[in-house]
């Protein structure tokens, strides 16, 4: 899944949005890093439409503007959760992975002097 697409999946889990909701939604929560342009968005919910993770909530008439409101469907919301664990899972395993470096005897000196680390051979790099 892309980043895109979880993020418009996270902007949709609590309630249906528009287009514009979802834009700002997202941006916020991905405090900022994450910032969609109006044709990269309706690609994505075209995706997502198609692959039955999002549907077609309502049309509404604002200010002679026809604005198009999404909803999650039941599958994806599944996709969004079974991401958020994916997700998750690997955020742990790469904590852990850096605490153990972190303990491991010379990790420190290792980073800070990579050229007197032995070579292959068993002689300095």
């Amino acid at each position: 899944m892309t980043q895109a697409a979880f993020f418009v999946l996270t902007a949709l889990a609590d309630q249906p949005r528009h287009g514009y909701g979802i834009l700002r939604e997202v941006e916020d929560l991905s405090d900022g890093t994450v910032q969609l342009r109006v044709g990269t968005l309706y690609g994505v919910l075209d995706r997502l439409t198609a692959d039955g993770l999002i549907v077609l909530d309502r049309e509404e008439v604002h200010e002679g503007r026809l604005r198009r409101y999404y909803r999650l469907t039941g599958e994806g919301t599944a996709a969004l959760d079974a991401e958020a664990e994916r997700m998750a899972a690997g955020a742990s395993a790469a904590k852990q992975r850096i605490a153990e470096g972190r303990r491991a005897p010379g990790a420190a000196g290792a980073a800070a002097h990579p050229t007197t680390d032995p070579g292959l051979a068993g002689g300095l790099a």
